[in-house]
């Protein structure tokens, strides 16, 4: 069952991470978005990410950092670890990166340059991705148990990713609006 008695239900959405020591079921919804869930079974502490871009954030995007993938993972693995978890012991499930925008192909396409960037990323760090579900066309909401790493997923109607693409493609135009506008400013190092 997607819902545990007890447990606390904590969504998250573009560019949010969260972990939890104790049992809380954390929710996103995905389009070509991703979310790594990574999860220490000995200290049964896990957490979710929810990355918009591949790369990392540079100083013209210094505020929102857990929006870009270094940074989000860098955010996730160190939470775990301010909990008690330990990053020897990590292990990683990993969703979404559909293409939602059947026109492009999949050079163009963000969700599969995302799940690249992921897998290369937990492969550096040598955290093992036990199970993935990415890629294909359609959007999904998961719901992960941050004590027993379970995932369910659901997909979701197309209209849903109708929203989801237009939510996607307002925080990328937000983003290259403040990118323009921080490139003005002249930064001394």
């Amino acid at each position: 069952m997607v819902f545990a008695k007890g447990k606390k239900i904590r969504r998250i959405g573009i560019g949010e991470y969260y972990a939890s020591a104790s049992p809380v079921i954390i929710s996103t919804l995905l389009g070509s978005c991703v979310a790594a869930c990574l999860w220490d079974p000995v200290k049964k502490i896990g957490g979710m990410n929810h990355i918009l871009l591949p790369g990392k954030a540079d100083m013209k995007h210094f505020n929102t950092p857990a929006r870009f993938g270094v940074n989000a993972m860098e955010l996730l693995i160190n939470e775990i670890i301010s909990l008690g978890g330990r990053k020897k012991d990590l292990v990683a499930k990993i969703f979404g990166g559909s293409s939602i925008y059947p026109v492009l192909t999949e050079n163009f396409a963000a969700g599969p340059r995302i799940v690249a960037f992921v897998k290369e990323f937990l492969s550096l760090e040598s955290i093992e991705i036990i199970n993935e579900n990415t890629g294909g066309t359609d959007t999904r909401v998961i719901y992960f148990h941050t004590d027993t790493c379970d995932v369910f997923l659901k997909r979701t109607v197309s209209s849903m990713g109708a929203r989801l693409a237009s939510q996607e493609n307002e925080m990328r135009r937000k983003l290259s609006q403040e990118a323009a506008r921080l490139a003005d400013i002249e930064w001394f190092h």
